[in-house]
């Protein structure tokens, strides 16, 4: 669908207004970006988000969720789940990127990860991995200066995790990625107690007043107006916000609205 209106310039153009989602590959499943756009550049962008019905917690936040419930998990149980978590949102940003070869990479080490392999085996996996795709200019030059999120704008949105972290765009928020899949790959075998206070999944903290994909999502539209089409995709899996956290299971001592 058509219409015409006037760009940042003032002239009137025509404005195309384009679904993206649900079921687009390397797409997080259950979101819909409405997008108004002017030429290539995004205009104004709508989110829908279909929260899936499920009586069960986010597979990614398990750990965490359980840790606050009085179950006993292992820290090393909860870094390898951050390790696969990580990696397999790696896998999404580098094949929206055009890095098929490094995407397949990543997935075969969440496999390894969630298959339980040695903290001696992932360690030897990823450092090749993260030192490829860090090095790479080529990477560099297609993400940097997209979706940029400084800390303090994150902060004020409800965005934790490593999207605060990051303090930057979507070059930024991989490297973020790539450091920690490294740090919990090296932590797989720690048999400690994980610490119920330690509220703190792949995507941000678990005790806030709103899932930290959620956040994410609000953030979106602000980061995606004024950008070219082709870059949205690459925007939003540097972001990978996980759906299955909007079905908001209760989380003993958080109060939701």
């Amino acid at each position: 669908m058509a219409d015409r209106a006037e760009d940042r310039d003032g002239l009137r153009l025509d404005r195309l207004h384009v679904p993206l989602g649900p079921a687009l590959l390397d797409w997080p499943a259950g979101l819909v970006l409405r997008l108004s756009l002017q030429g290539d550049v995004v205009q104004q962008a709508d989110v829908e988000a279909t929260a899936p019905t499920s009586p069960y917690p986010p597979f990614w936040n398990e750990p965490w969720l359980q840790a606050r419930v009085g179950e006993r998990v292992s820290r090393g149980d909860a870094a390898r789940r951050l390790c696969a978590a990580h990696l397999d949102s790696l896998g999404r940003f580098f094949a929206v990127t055009g890095w098929a070869d490094l995407a397949a990479r990543a997935r075969h080490v969440r496999d390894r990860a969630l298959a339980g392999a040695s903290t001696a085996e992932l360690s030897g996996l990823v450092r090749p991995l993260a030192r490829r795709a860090a090095r790479s200019r080529t990477l560099r030059r297609l993400t940097a200066g997209l979706g940029s999120l400084p800390a303090g704008h994150a902060h004020h949105l409800g965005v934790t995790g490593p999207a605060l972290a990051a303090d930057g765009d979507a070059h930024s928020r991989m490297l973020v990625w790539l450091d920690a899949v490294g740090r919990s790959a090296a932590a797989c075998d720690d048999s400690d107690v994980l610490d119920g206070a330690e509220a703190v999944g792949p995507r941000g903290r678990l005790d806030g007043p709103v899932p930290p994909s959620q956040a994410m999502l609000n953030a979106l539209p602000g980061l995606l107006e004024g950008t070219e089409f082709a870059c949205a995709r690459i925007i939003v899996a540097s972001l990978d916000p996980d759906l299955d956290e909007l079905a908001r299971l209760p989380v003993p001592g958080v109060a939701h609205g």
